[in-house]
């Protein structure tokens, strides 16, 4: 299972990555595989700010469907277009191209609350 160390994780199994005022979210490699074949992303909460653990949106498999949920506070100011088109990029990349929002006005310390990589490897055993 590939889980990166420069980023932070979800008890709810979402990753994040700051990059100056912007923040990447997407769904982790276990999140995925657990999924099977993402078929369609769900984003309509582009321009809307979000406090932590509200549901920015579902993602749905062939076999199931799953909310998504915000890791920390932000506004959600892109989703990832190319996701519309290729949903199963996030099976395929689900660090890189398959990111599925930014979002900006996030408090850094509130990453502090997230999982290390190694406190999320504990988490999925």
């Amino acid at each position: 299972m590939n889980i990166p160390a420069e980023l932070k994780y979800s008890k709810d199994h979402e990753w994040i990555r700051l990059e100056g005022e912007t923040a990447y979210v997407g769904i982790t490699d276990f999140a995925q595989h657990e999924l099977g074949d993402i078929v369609f992303v769900d984003i309509d909460t582009v321009d809307e700010t979000l406090e932590a653990e509200e549901t920015f949106g579902t993602i749905e498999a062939v076999k199931t469907s799953s909310e998504l949920l915000m890791p920390v506070a932000g506004t959600v100011v892109e989703f990832n277009e190319a996701l519309a088109d290729a949903p199963e990029t996030v099976n395929n990349d689900p660090y890189g191209e398959g990111w599925i929002i930014k979002l900006e006005g996030v408090n850094a310390a509130d990453l502090d609350n997230l999982l290390s990589a190694e406190a999320y490897k504990e988490l999925i055993g």
